[in-house]
């Protein structure tokens, strides 16, 4: 340690020395360099017939007819197109520029510059493992607290429609979900688990409460049976849960025994056991139970009990979702909607009620952006995947899927939502950069919602993505070279003389960019041995004919 101490003050010095010998050797070996090309370049001017080569060059430049010209504009155009058409494809289906993501993943690092993360990273599960999707601190993947049941449901829609509605990532972090129920609180895979989760015929034969569990969400083809498994499964798992353990199990049963009822149209029933459940297990608001009783009350029209529980969830220290802000801009909206009227309000202005309409319009708007396209039927819906992106496509899928009917309930709500949504991109013209109510918008969500929604979705982007520079460079240069081939073909004569002077222009404007870089680079005693040369070189247009 005190060796190495007592070189580190001398280490400067010798990079001074070093760098000072390169400086002065830098003036002889330019000079070196430069005078031994010019030497070759004398010496082998027999060998090499360079005046030969340089008159047959000219001669064949000479002696080319029009019709090269145009082919050579019309081949070069239609490459440009090519290469236009390509950029255009990948970038409406990955959202980036290829060429752009060529330089900076692999010339970048090359020329060196700093190589860029992926824009695949880490996304974050509910219960904190990490995958490899991107390093973001804002995309967050939450489990959805509606989602739907993968037998009964999505299975359903494969078999009538042919598509998947669940991505590999989406059912990749189910996987880990139900891991987290099978260990329990012991932290370990019981032997009877582990052998039912590979073995298929060990579901019926094991009173497992994680059998049924899987049986309900994989095997049963309709809610009913899915319930009834549900069931078996509650009267398994409350027998362990009185020692403690297979708390989270206990309380994924019964929540969705809750959604059972709720599908089955018992709501009063499904909305007793969701504020039972929140009442027993009031730690556990991470789970979002109360989304669920949320959309029951909406489907009851107990606008008051809804209001309640919005008094206890929507605040400013609990973290906000699309539920939260939505549902509350849709009781405001209901209290008004119905008497509203663009025009009328447009000449005796806004009441107080119809601003805070508004407002909470514009606030459910800034959280989510994605939601009102698919609430005024401007989208598409699918099923909502497993899991979702606060803030992203994906939690405004899973909010329109669910509640698009209680907005249609209320009488004038999406008329008013229809005329004032728009009104919020006004108050935050840089949303990735500054927020009005919230955090800046996450960039990230793009990324993250191609990997929960499914491939035939046309995943919703905010804001919107401003075409990249080679797209635009690539649609300039083949309507450039289109125009210059028809030129030329029209007025071989004269194109052909402004192509020969647009040429020696260009290498004019080259060479002397190179004698600027080499009198930025080079060391300044330099500059003697290269100076006649850089003043020689405008020169050479006064050898051009006239």
């Amino acid at each position: 340690m005190a060796d190495s101490s007592g070189r580190n003050p001398q280490s400067p010095c010798f990079t001074e020395k070093l760098k000072s010998w390169l400086c002065w050797s830098w003036t002889y070996i330019c000079a070196l360099w430069f005078a031994m090309v010019l030497t070759m370049v004398y010496v082998l001017r027999s060998p090499l017939k360079l005046q030969e080569t340089v008159n047959a060059a000219s001669v064949f430049l000479n002696t080319l007819t029009p019709k090269f010209y145009v082919a050579l504009t019309g081949t070069s155009s239609l490459i440009s197109g090519l290469i236009l058409l390509f950029e255009w494809w990948y970038f409406r289906k990955y959202g980036t520029s290829f060429i752009e993501q060529v330089s900076v993943s692999h010339l970048r690092p090359l020329l060196g510059g700093v190589e860029n993360s992926s824009s695949a990273g880490l996304f974050s599960s509910v219960n904190g493992d990490t995958e490899p999707r991107t390093n973001v601190a804002e995309c967050k993947v939450w489990r959805n607290p509606l989602n739907l049941f993968r037998g009964a449901e999505y299975s359903r829609y494969t078999w009538v429609t042919g598509k998947e509605p669940l991505t590999y990532y989406d059912m990749n972090l189910s996987a880990q979900d139900h891991q987290t129920f099978f260990l329990g609180d012991t932290q370990q895979l019981r032997p009877e688990d582990s052998e039912l989760m590979f073995n298929h015929d060990w579901y019926l034969s094991c009173l497992c409460a994680a059998a049924y569990v899987l049986l309900a969400e994989e095997e049963a083809t309709t809610i009913t049976e899915a319930e009834r498994l549900f069931k078996q499964a509650l009267k398994s798992g409350m027998k362990l849960s009185h020692s403690g353990k297979d708390t989270n199990l206990v309380v994924y049963i019964k929540r969705r025994l809750a959604m059972c009822a709720r599908k089955l149209g018992r709501i009063k029933e499904a909305v007793k056991m969701m504020r039972d459940l929140m009442k027993e297990f009031p730690l556990l608001g991470m789970l979002n139970i109360h989304e669920n009783l949320l959309e029951a009350l909406l489907e009851l029209q107990a606008y008051a009990d809804v209001q309640a529980v919005l008094a206890k969830y929507d605040d400013i220290s609990l973290p906000k979702s699309a539920t939260i802000c939505y549902t509350s801009a849709l009781l405001k909206a209901r209290a008004v909607s119905d008497k509203f009227s663009p025009e009328a309000a447009s000449r005796r202005g806004l009441s107080t009620a119809e601003m805070n309409a508004v407002e909470a319009i514009h606030r459910a708007v800034e959280f989510n952006p994605h939601v009102p396209k698919y609430l005024l039927e401007m989208k598409s819906l699918i099923l909502p995947p497993e899991h979702i992106l606060k803030r992203g496509d994906s939690e405004a899928v899973a909010y329109a899927f669910f509640h698009l009917q209680h907005w249609k309930r209320a009488e004038g709500a999406l008329n008013l939502l229809h005329c004032t949504w728009e009104g919020t991109f006004r108050i935050i013209p840089y949303p990735l950069e500054k927020g009005h109510l919230f955090y800046p918008y996450p960039g990230c969500t793009e990324t993250a919602d191609r990997e929960l929604l499914p491939s035939f979705h046309e995943v919703s982007v905010y804001p919107k993505k401003e075409l990249p520079f080679f797209i635009l460079f690539t649609a300039g240069l083949c309507s450039f070279c289109a125009m210059l081939a028809m030129l030329t073909h029209q007025f071989p004569d004269l194109i052909g003389l402004y192509l020969f002077i647009n040429l020696v222009c260009h290498v004019t404007t080259c060479i002397s960019w190179i004698w600027v870089k080499m009198d930025d680079t080079a060391p300044a005693s330099t500059l003697p041995v290269f100076l006649p040369l850089r003043h020689a070189a405008p020169g050479f247009l006064s050898h051009i004919p006239s």
